[in-house]
């Protein structure tokens, strides 16, 4: 491994390190983790993924914002697709998305896209997160936890937003 690669995984592990989902992990959990990630970078409004398309990669947020996307003609009466997206919500550095379709294997529940000039991610392949999880079961077991346990959190902040949406908007007869 050269020194760029070491240095490399040093800033990735202190990246980790400030995400939820890697939460009470090691240091060489960590490591092992950020050996297979990689680093992505987006300018402002270029989209990371779409909608409805597969989906194997877990994404952590290292720097700038993301902004996470629904076509509203999923959500609103009358709406057609193709109108503009509405945005569910922003996400900031140490935060991630695309844990879903980590799990499920399904499709893009929403879109994704840079909201700043310059939007740093890194990239977490499910393929070799799952292996990496099957070899050292500790490992898996914490970060399935953890995974469970933000999913839970965002689960119940939509209900809240669905639920507020049904109790004031406007009826009409």
């Amino acid at each position: 491994m050269t020194k760029e690669d070491q240095q490399a995984i040093r800033e990735r592990v202190n990246i980790l390190r400030r995400t939820d989902i890697f939460y009470d992990l090691t240091e060489a959990q960590l490591e092992m983790i950020a050996s297979v990630a990689s680093d992505a970078e987006y300018g402002m409004g270029e989209v990371i993924f779409r909608e409805n398309s597969a989906g194997d990669e877990l994404y952590v947020i290292a720097e700038g914002e993301v902004e996470i996307q629904v076509d509203p003609g999923l959500i609103k009466p009358g709406g057609r697709s193709g109108d503009r997206p509405v945005t569910i919500a922003t996400l900031r550095s140490g935060q991630t998305f695309g844990e879903v379709a980590l799990v499920d294997q399904g499709l893009r529940t929403a879109s994704a896209r840079s909201a700043s000039r310059q939007t740093r991610l890194l990239v977490i392949p499910r393929d070799r997160l799952i292996t990496l999880c099957d070899h050292y079961p500790e490992l898996g077991y914490r970060l399935m936890r953890n995974i469970a346990a933000d999913l839970a959190f965002k689960i119940r902040g939509t209900d809240l937003l669905i639920r507020e949406q049904l109790l004031w908007r406007p009826r009409f007869r």
